[in-house]
């Protein structure tokens, strides 16, 4: 690898994270840009990872871009074929992003660099098996394997999210319906809490200035904490669908062990607590098996950055 600094990048629905990554994990500089969401055009999505890249980098030459992209990254990681919350319809990204940076880029999918990244540095490292669900703006998920990311025949292997658990339900925009990241997500946690507030009083009200349409993920983690009944409420909900989405996985791949990442999870045991209990209540034989940890993952939102980062430096096994 040539001389110079590397960036991992993670971009999904709403924001793009660059952050120069050394071998460690250590991450020594990062840059924030808002991204265009799934009605931008695919150009602004592009410049804004650009720009990020190159503050993070703050001027030292680049040795490599690891890009952690919200979408389906095909096989040979060159282009997203479809992402449900960017523009982006198949576009050579790996090849644009090396001409503007000047230097290699790698790209995966987001889930599956945030698993790489627990598995070297985090709360997946020394397990065979594990699931990393990633829950943000949806849900994105990756599965290991004897050490290393199970990509699937397309690439596309870990879009959790998209498993439909309620026919006929809430539209997703990846086009279908009941998807499972309509129930157990970042946007459903403000959708319920949103619903509730019309039915009991919630400091959501004072903070949104009596407005739902202005409560946020954010806003909502605050209220919890505060001991809101509200929003308390709305986290329970979406816990008891990770468990029950989680079972469902655990019942066909059984894994040593479950790490939930993402923006969501930094809420902690008011997700996970609601969720490790539906996890047991709706497993096959849960009474007669080890039944995985449900745990938090350790490197919070810069997983993605740092799992994107180990594609440049060459470390798939952990």
């Amino acid at each position: 690898m040539s001389r110079g600094v590397v960036v991992g990048v993670d971009i999904g629905g709403t924001k793009v994270l660059a952050g120069v990554v050394d071998e460690a994990g250590v991450v020594s500089s990062t840059a924030l840009r808002t991204t265009p969401g799934r009605r931008g055009v695919t150009r602004q999505a592009e410049d804004a990872l650009v720009e990020a890249v190159l503050e993070a980098a703050g001027g030292q030459p680049l040795a490599g871009v690891g890009v952690a992209a919200a979408g389906f990254v095909d096989p040979a990681g060159d282009r997203v074929m479809f992402a449900p919350h960017l523009p982006w319809q198949g576009e050579p990204l790996r090849e644009l992003l090396q001409d503007r940076l000047g230097c290699p880029v790698l790209l995966d999918n987001d889930a599956n660099c945030a698993a790489r990244a627990e598995g070297h540095h985090g709360a997946a490292r020394g397990a065979r098996s594990a699931l990393m669900i990633t829950m943000g703006t949806g849900i994105g998920g990756a599965v290991l394997l004897d050490g290393r990311v199970l990509r699937g025949a397309n690439g596309m292997a870990g879009e959790f999210g998209h498993m439909q658990v309620v026919p006929g339900g809430q539209p997703c925009e990846c086009g279908k319906t009941g998807c499972w990241e309509q129930y157990s997500s970042g946007n459903a946690l403000v959708r319920n809490a949103r619903a509730l507030m019309a039915e009991q009083p919630s400091v959501l009200a004072e903070s949104s200035g009596g407005r739902p349409e202005r409560v946020t993920g954010p806003m909502v983690t605050s209220a919890a904490e505060e001991g809101d009944l509200v929003a308390r409420q709305a986290f329970a909900s979406v816990g008891d669908w990770l468990g029950i989405g989680t079972a469902n996985l655990v019942a066909a791949l059984d894994p040593e062990v479950v790490v939930v990442g993402g923006g969501v999870s930094a809420a902690g045991d008011k997700l996970l607590d609601p969720a490790r209990a539906a996890l047991r209540r709706t497993l096959v034989g849960a009474a007669h098996r080890r039944v995985p940890d449900l745990v938090a993952a350790t490197l919070g939102p810069r997983a993605g950055m740092i799992g994107a980062a180990l594609l440049i430096s060459g470390q798939e096994r952990w």
